[in-house]
């Protein structure tokens, strides 16, 4: 009867140990690693001055993009995907909120990817710096 007891706790630490080892979840939204694929779009000029989401003024040449969720502050890396060009940038404001997009880039982030004569471009986008804890 020990004996029997003795292998079934065995048994469910080799679970439990080998489940917890073999798990790889992605990243949550927000955290170092997480990824989204979509399209970008950029800032119209007439934007220039006026204020984003997160209180500050939208300014054309600064590397910032609005993503819908993502928590303001957060760098990521935006790669356009026909070039593979990168772009590193802030999140400061909230949007694009036309479907399929997954970010708005500034004019300079824009042009950093050779993407504004063609407005939108496939991107990914990748979290390399979670928001500053609040």
């Amino acid at each position: 009867m020990h004996t029997f007891r003795f292998y079934i706790i065995l048994l469910l630490g080799f679970l439990i140990i080998g489940g917890s080892s073999c798990s790889s979840s992605k990243p949550a939204a927000g955290q170092r690693g997480y990824t989204e694929q979509g399209k970008a779009s950029y800032y119209s000029n007439k934007l220039h001055g006026r204020k984003m989401a997160n209180g500050d003024p939208y300014h054309r040449g600064k590397m910032t993009a609005a993503h819908r969720t993502l928590p303001f502050g957060t760098k990521v890396k935006v790669t356009n995907l026909q070039t593979n060009k990168t772009v590193k940038v802030k999140i400061t404001d909230r949007g694009p909120f036309v479907k399929g997009r997954v970010v708005d880039l500034s004019e300079a982030a824009a042009k950093r990817l050779n993407s504004l004569d063609a407005g939108v471009i496939p991107v990914k986008l990748k979290v390399v710096k979670p928001a500053p804890a609040r």
